[in-house]
């Protein structure tokens, strides 16, 4: 005797879902209390939550909800918060500027945009997307002016290479948030989202460079040329230098993921690669890197240093708030037996391509509130709700992970805070940022989608 599927846990789902929507777009709250309301309510709703020793039901929802909050959050706010150190150090030190303008002067003139669009996919793996495109545009408008023909190319360029990498690369929140989440190895994570990068990167600079010419646009007037400072050249480390605090955490993180991958023999060799290439460790490594450049450069001590690493911290406190919020939101939702209903579903022969699903509710939650990283957090947890109850799909899950990436970056809109960044910033009006900031991450979020599908039914990696 087959037995009846309870639908419920689909509708408190649903509802969940479109609480986190109206609190944040409609009422205005901010995500952190949006996403712990919405936690509170589905545990509510849930018929069967763990048994914790408390008889009241509604008090263990909201018990729980703040346990699933801990642990999310105890497991990211450290790399979190030294990620945030280590983009503002890079910025305040010059090293994001060497970065840039060493690609540059190595490409040339014809290819700029691709120095513009590698500089910012390399600088946007520890910085967040706003503070990558607020350093180069200074240096789009110097350039701009030189060729008017090619500005809106030179801004959609570094806009594609920061976008990308914002969505997929740890250390950035959003990816490491994602791998956490979904527990998947941070070196796996890293390798996958930076070979699935490349093509709809190309995609991306490739539409640019076909609508360049479309648009008639004012470069505006605000402030000076890149790499200047009161009309005095800058000291800016060395190239090298420069890249030593992103790429080193980045290449131990993989060297350790490789080491365990392959389970040679257990050696001290092994022991201390895999100590420093613990995600803590490497990026405690990079960002102890990368203030000792900034301390040099600026010949800064101790308390100066501590000064500037205020800010960053302060941001880094609320996207903790936000992840933890979306972790415990997810884990309820885990908690109302989705899986089991998934599972049922499945067992009567409708299958749902987990692929597919995370990118559509990725791509639904970012078009309706507008961050791609809230986007990121809440798919993430509500998937990794799926995977634990239901059968595993027949592909390793980083590809849920890419696939949820890709989801963020669709669609940017008026509720979007960088279609304002890129917009105002680069002279556009909204019809023009629409027609080329908008279509342009469309395209790179369905291309990034159809190549993980393809990915994922070659490469299974189960």
């Amino acid at each position: 005797m087959e037995t009846a599927i309870s639908f419920w846990p689909l509708i408190v789902l649903c509802i969940g879902i479109i609480l986190v929507v109206v609190l944040i777009t409609i009422l205005r709250l901010h995500a952190f209390l949006a996403l712990m309301l919405s936690a509170f309510v589905v545990g509510m709703l849930s018929r069967n939550l763990p048994e914790g020793g408390i008889t009241n039901h509604f008090i263990q929802a909201v018990e729980l909800s703040m346990v699933e909050f801990g642990a999310v959050a105890g497991q990211i706010a450290w790399v979190i918060a030294l990620a945030a150190i280590l983009g503002m150090a890079l910025t305040e030190s010059g090293a994001a500027e060497s970065i840039v303008s060493h690609f540059l002067k190595i490409f040339p003139t014809s290819f700029a945009p691709h120095a513009l669009l590698l500089a910012s996919f390399i600088l946007s793996i520890p910085v967040f997307f706003d503070t990558v495109f607020f350093l180069l545009i200074p240096i789009v408008y110097s350039m701009g002016r030189r060729i008017t023909k090619n500005y809106v190319l030179y801004v959609l360029a570094i806009c594609v290479g920061a976008v990308i990498t914002h969505s997929l690369v740890p250390p950035t929140p959003g990816p490491l948030i994602m791998a956490e989440t979904l527990k998947i190895n941070m070196g796996l994570v890293i390798t996958i989202g930076l070979a699935t990068s490349i093509l709809p990167a190309i995609a991306g600079l490739q539409f640019a460079i076909r609508i360049k010419d479309r648009f008639v646009v004012h470069i505006p007037e605000l402030g000076g040329e890149g790499g200047t400072e009161g009309g005095e050249p800058k000291k800016i480390p060395d190239f090298f230098v420069s890249l030593l605090p992103i790429l080193l955490p980045v290449l131990l993180i993989v060297l350790a993921s490789v080491i365990e991958f392959i389970q040679v023999e257990e050696t001290v060799f092994n022991t201390f690669a895999g100590f420093i290439g613990n995600k803590n460790v490497a990026m405690l490594i990079g960002t102890a890197i990368s203030l000792w450049i900034l301390a040099d450069q600026k010949e800064w001590d101790f308390r100066q240093l501590e000064k500037v690493m205020q800010r960053p911290l302060e941001i880094a406190g609320l996207i903790i708030l936000i992840t933890g919020a979306g972790g415990a939101f997810g884990a309820m939702i885990r908690h109302a037996g989705i899986g089991d209903t998934i599972q049922q579903l499945s067992g009567m022969g409708f299958e749902i391509n987990f692929i597919l699903l995370a990118w559509i509710i990725s791509a639904a939650l970012k078009t309706a509130q507008g961050s791609g990283t809230v986007a990121m957090i809440t798919t993430s947890a509500i998937m990794m709700g799926l995977l634990e109850s239901a059968d595993q799909p027949a592909f390793h899950p980083v590809y849920i992970l890419i696939a949820i990436g890709y989801g963020s970056v669709t669609i940017s809109w008026m509720n979007d805070s960088a279609f304002w960044v890129v917009g105002k910033l680069s002279g556009f009006n909204e019809k023009q940022t629409l027609q080329s900031w908008t279509i342009t991450l469309i395209l790179i979020s369905v291309i990034g989608l159809m190549q993980t599908l393809l990915m994922a039914f070659l490469f299974p990696m189960v």
